[in-house]
């Protein structure tokens, strides 16, 4: 009679949701809500900075949504959700007490190794900030691991600012440099108007020593890692978070598929230097 190997026996099936519960739900935006999940029933697993899970609601439908929340802030996961579609939307109006099935973590995630000891420049559009949030929270709880620490962080308009007063806290820290920008200001903003990426020319980058994070709308990410480019970073220490379309979450169904790799598996974090010659590329 065959015995399964113990390993491969007691391994997670990949595509079986996790039932957890909705601990809190917090409204940051008109649309978007951070909402904590709990497991019903044991430990959640670890997870990096920049990795994503797969959250269910049954009857609705399943998505890709990023951590938002470093792993040493729950013993649950904190995912911040703008409501864009079916998923979203339900997950949006989830009450607490709610059940809703996970699978994950998946994917690669920020290099939180390879920065230490470097300067790191954060650079988010919009929703951005939701991915990288975890990364800035890891760098401070362990501050001195880093060297000089940007935040750039850019909206569509002062009200559309994500984790505004967390953002407010993070500016007054004398070992952080935030500059938030806003696409459109009315007469009470006081102050930058412009898009993100029009801060690095201001921000004090030394280009041999840094390694930049940028998550964003996907124009907004091309157009942030030509202006690194021409700051003088390498391409190899631009890492940016391809949040394309994912479905399985493992690299079966293709629907992620970006050049000769897969977003949900190789992604979504990646390399500059390692997709650069695709960011060009309609419809891939």
């Amino acid at each position: 009679m065959f015995t399964p190997d113990t390993d491969t026996a007691l391994a997670p099936d990949p595509f079986l949701p996790a039932l957890y519960r909705v601990a809190s739900v917090r409204r940051d935006l008109g649309d978007t809500v951070t909402i904590e999940l709990l497991p019903k029933l044991g430990a959640r697993p670890e997870f990096t900075p920049g990795q994503f899970n797969m959250l269910y609601v049954p009857g609705v439908g399943e998505a890709a949504i990023s951590m938002s929340g470093h792993a040493n802030e729950s013993p649950g996961y904190l995912h911040t959700i703008r409501d864009v579609g079916a998923v979203s939307a339900a997950l949006t109006h989830l009450a607490t007490g709610a059940q809703i099935g996970v699978r994950g973590p998946f994917g690669a995630g920020w290099p939180m190794r390879e920065a230490e000891g470097r300067d790191v420049l954060i650079i988010a559009g919009g929703l951005g900030m939701a991915p990288l949030r975890p990364a800035v929270v890891g760098i401070l709880a362990d501050r001195a691991r880093y060297g000089r620490v940007s935040v750039l962080t850019g909206s569509r308009n002062p009200n559309d600012i994500l984790y505004r007063e967390e953002v407010q806290d993070w500016r007054q820290r004398l070992d952080l440099d935030v500059v938030v920008t806003v696409d459109r200001a009315d007469v009470d903003w006081r102050g930058n108007v412009g898009v993100a990426p029009m801060l690095i020319a201001r921000a004090a980058i030394d280009p041999g020593n840094t390694i930049a994070m940028v998550c964003g709308p996907e124009v907004m990410m091309r157009v942030t890692a030509d202006m690194l480019l021409h700051a003088g970073l390498a391409a190899e220490r631009i890492y940016l978070s391809m949040e394309r379309n994912m479905k399985c979450a493992i690299g079966l169904c293709g629907h992620c598929q970006f050049g000769p790799g897969f977003v949900c598996k190789d992604g979504p974090v990646m390399r500059l230097d390692q997709i650069a010659h695709l960011l060009a590329v309609r419809e891939i």
